[in-house]
C-alpha cells in the first residue's frame, strides 16, 4: 500500500479518527479500551453487539446491534466508522472475518484485529509452537485481501493481572495452594501489560493524526503502524519478580509458598499432550502450552527494543499496584471462563 498524505485526501477529509466501533466493549480488555477512548473526549464510541446481547454499556457509548448471519446488518452498523476494534475470546476467526468484510464494504480505514499478546507473528517459531500464529495470520490476510482497511495489531505480552489470577498454567501461580512453578530457573524476563495500559495505548494511538501532511512531515501518525503492530508494555519481569511483588503486596513470607521448578520445554510438551487429550484438560493444556513457550530462554517473550510506549506517551506503572489487582481478583473468585 503506497504512502498516504493529508495533502492528497479529498476535500473535507478529517485527519483525526473521531468515530470508533468496538466489538467486546464490556469484555476483559475491551472494557479498558472503551474506558480510555471515552476519557480522551475525542471519540464517539459505538459498541457492536449481537441483537440478543444483554450487556449494559458505560454512559456515553452508543450501541449498534447486528446479526452475524446477516452481513448487511454489520455493514450498516459500521457505516461512518473510522476504526473497528475487535476484542473477543480466542478462536472466533470466522466472526472476525465477517466483521472485517463488513468493515471493507463500509470503507472503515483502520481495523484492530483480535490479537493481543506476545509478538506471535514476528517470532514465528514461538507463534507456531504456541498455536496462536494460525489464528493471527488468516485474520490479517483477510483485512489485506479486501484492500480497503489497514490492520494494526497490538503486541502487549500476556495480560498481567489475568495471567497471575486465571490459572497456574499461565504464569505458574497457584494461589489456593500457595505454590508457584518456576520454569527453568524462574528468571526469564518477558514483557507483560496491564489491561489499563492496553486501553491507554489504543486510545493514544487513535488520538494521533491518521497521516502526515506531506513527505516532509515527520510527526508520529497512525499510518506509522499500518499493516503492522504497535508494541507496548507495562513491565519487563520474571516469575521471580512476580513472586517478590506478591510477597510485598500480601505481607507473606517466601516460606509460606512452595517453589517448584520445571524445564520450560517439558512444561510445553506436557501442555501439548493435555490439549491433544481434550475433554476437561483441553483448556488447561491450551493455556499451559501457550504460556510455557514464551518462557523459553530464546528471547521470544522480549520485545523491549521495539517498544512504542514513548511514541504513545504511555506512563510508567506501579508493579505492586498491578499485582494487588491480581491478588484481589483471586480473592474475589475471578473466573475468566465464566464471563459471557
Amino acid at each position: 500500500m503506497s504512502p498516504k498524505y493529508t495533502k492528497d485526501q479529498p476535500f473535507g477529509f478529517n485527519n483525526y479518527v473521531t468515530n470508533i466501533a468496538i466489538v467486546g466493549a464490556t469484555g476483559s480488555v475491551g472494557e479498558y479500551i472503551t474506558k480510555h477512548l471515552l476519557a480522551t473526549g475525542k471519540h464517539t464510541v459505538t459498541a457492536i453487539t449481537r441483537e440478543d446481547s444483554k450487556s449494559t454499556m458505560p454512559p456515553g457509548v452508543k450501541v449498534a446491534k447486528i446479526k452475524y448471519d446477516q452481513p448487511d446488518s454489520i455493514v450498516k452498523a459500521l457505516q461512518g466508522q473510522q476504526a473497528l476494534i475487535i476484542t473477543m475470546k480466542t478462536g472466533q476467526n470466522e466472526a472476525s472475518k465477517r466483521l472485517i468484510a463488513a468493515a471493507a464494504k463500509a470503507n472503515v480505514p483502520w481495523v484492530v484485529p483480535n490479537e493481543f499478546g506476545p509478538d506471535f507473528a514476528t517470532r514465528s517459531d514461538m507463534g507456531q509452537d504456541s498455536g496462536l500464529l494460525a489464528a493471527v495470520i488468516p485474520v490479517r490476510e483477510a483485512v489485506q485481501e479486501h484492500g480497503v482497511s489497514s490492520f494494526i495489531g497490538q503486541v502487549s505480552g500476556f495480560w498481567y493481572e489475568y495471567s497471575l489470577a486465571t490459572a497456574p498454567q499461565a504464569y505458574g501461580f497457584d494461589f489456593k495452594n500457595k505454590t508457584v512453578t518456576f520454569l527453568d530457573d524462574g528468571l526469564t524476563k518477558m514483557n507483560t501489560s496491564t489491561w489499563e495500559q492496553c486501553g491507554r495505548a489504543l486510545a493514544s494511538l487513535f488520538s494521533l493524526p491518521q497521516y502526515p501532511q506531506d513527505t516532509k512531515d515527520e510527526s508520529v501518525t497512525i499510518s506509522r503502524w499500518a499493516n503492522d503492530v504497535v508494541r507496548v508494555e507495562s513491565f519487563f519481569v520474571s516469575q521471580r519478580d512476580m513472586l517478590d511483588s506478591i510477597l510485598r503486596v500480601t505481607g507473606e513470607k517466601e516460606s509460606d509458598w512452595t517453589i517448584k521448578y520445571q524445564p520450560a520445554q517439558e512444561r510445553w510438551e506436557e501442555g501439548d499432550a493435555m490439549l491433544k487429550e481434550g475433554g476437561a484438560k483441553f483448556v488447561q493444556g491450551y493455556i499451559q502450552k501457550m504460556y510455557s513457550r514464551v518462557f523459553y530462554k530464546d528471547g521470544s517473550g522480549d520485545f523491549s527494543d521495539k517498544l512504542d510506549n514513548e511514541h504513545l506517551g504511555l506512563p510508567k506503572e506501579d508493579f505492586d499496584e498491578a499485582t494487588k489487582r491480581a491478588v484481589d481478583m483471586v480473592e474475589s473468585g475471578y473466573n475468566y471462563f465464566a464471563r459471557g
